[in-house]
């Protein structure tokens, strides 16, 4: 079941998936309105019968110094990045308490064990992920609850940056980024154990990151 705000590439990663025999459904969400990520999930588990995994994966990173005071794009990271999270988790969480299992996979970064020049408030909104995540998890016996925290990777985050002197160091910091595949393979790794094994935390970033 994938949700996000363009729909012509959810079309066609349905139809990919279709047409090598998988089963998949999308439906357009936007993960700052919690009206329609409850919506989203709850179509998931009227589709499928139930909620296996909810991958909270929205992020935004408009990375810029704070005396640039960008403060509509820090109130953006924490509706996408933060209270998009808390949605998702809102949505999901009442069927997987009634359905007696469920996991969360959230989308986390190595930004929330390091902070950058720059990055205070990007920084900031990893680290609350993470201290979510693990709150999730130890109120919640029946549910896993697994993080994942990339390194570089090949996205369109740095296109969010309008700082011009960050979006030149960030171009040359991206040259290491690895494959977003890396990231997928990661998470199938973290959904795919078996009952009673939690997997908190994945780090995967360039063998050459330092």
């Amino acid at each position: 079941m994938l949700g996000a705000r363009r729909t012509e590439r959810l079309e066609k990663i349905v139809e990919e998936i279709r047409a090598k025999g998988g089963t998949a459904e999308y439906q357009p969400v936007d993960v700052t309105d919690r009206k329609a990520v409850e919506a989203f999930v709850q179509f998931a588990e009227k589709t499928f019968g139930k909620v296996d995994v909810v991958v909270n994966n929205a992020g935004l990173m408009p990375l810029s110094p704070l005396e640039a005071l960008k403060v509509d794009e820090w109130d953006r990271m924490i509706d996408v990045n933060i209270k998009g999270v808390l949605y998702g988790i809102a949505a999901g969480l009442p069927i997987m308490k009634r359905q007696g299992f469920g996991q969360f996979v959230n989308i986390s970064s190595i930004a929330a064990h390091r902070v950058m020049a720059t990055g205070a408030v990007y920084c900031a909104t990893k680290y609350a992920v993470n201290a979510l995540s693990e709150g999730l998890r130890m109120e919640n016996s029946d549910i896993r609850v697994s993080i994942v925290s990339p390194g570089v990777t090949e996205s369109e985050l740095a296109g969010t940056i309008t700082d011009e002197s960050t979006k030149a160091m960030i171009e040359e910091y991206r040259k290491t980024a690895i494959p977003a595949e890396a990231i997928a393979e990661a998470i199938a790794y973290a959904i795919g154990q078996p009952d009673g094994v939690d997997v908190n935390e994945i780090i995967v970033r360039p063998i050459a990151a330092r």
